[in-house]
């Protein structure tokens, strides 16, 4: 289940509304309407943080492998960073559909991968033009 789908199931479950939710964690609920609807991630792990405080689990149940790397991503790439990232994640989970690999070969591939864009984003770095850098 996406991130997305988790927090709404969640905060229904707790019978919250998107702006309760917001006022909980000091996030506008529109901010809360965006990340259910999978038109923006939490651009740090504070936010998770508070996230997952309020709605009672751990940041890991509610962000998952996939959404801890598009936030990660977003924390240090900024938006064009964690498009880059959703993009990578969406064509690799692509090979995976009807494959005859293991779950824990899956997720073996998936941090290989992962860890591979980790690689790729630190060494371009010294091409990235400045305007583009934190």
């Amino acid at each position: 289940m996406d991130f997305k789908d988790k927090l709404k199931e969640l905060r229904e479950q707790r019978g919250l509304t998107q702006n309760k939710l917001g006022d909980i964690c000091g996030i506008t609920g529109r901010s809360i309407q965006n990340y259910e609807l999978g038109v923006r991630i939490p651009k740090n792990m504070l936010t998770v943080k508070k996230l997952a405080e309020a709605l009672g689990v751990t940041t890991d149940q509610l962000l998952g492998d996939d959404g801890f790397m598009l936030v990660e991503a977003s924390e240090k790439y900024g938006v064009r960073g964690a498009k880059q990232a959703k993009d990578l994640l969406s064509e690799v989970t692509g090979l995976f559909a009807g494959g005859e690999l293991s779950e824990g070969d899956m997720d073996e591939m998936m941090r290989a991968i992962q860890d591979a864009y980790w690689d790729a984003k630190e060494k371009n770095k010294k091409y990235t033009p400045n305007k583009y850098r934190k």
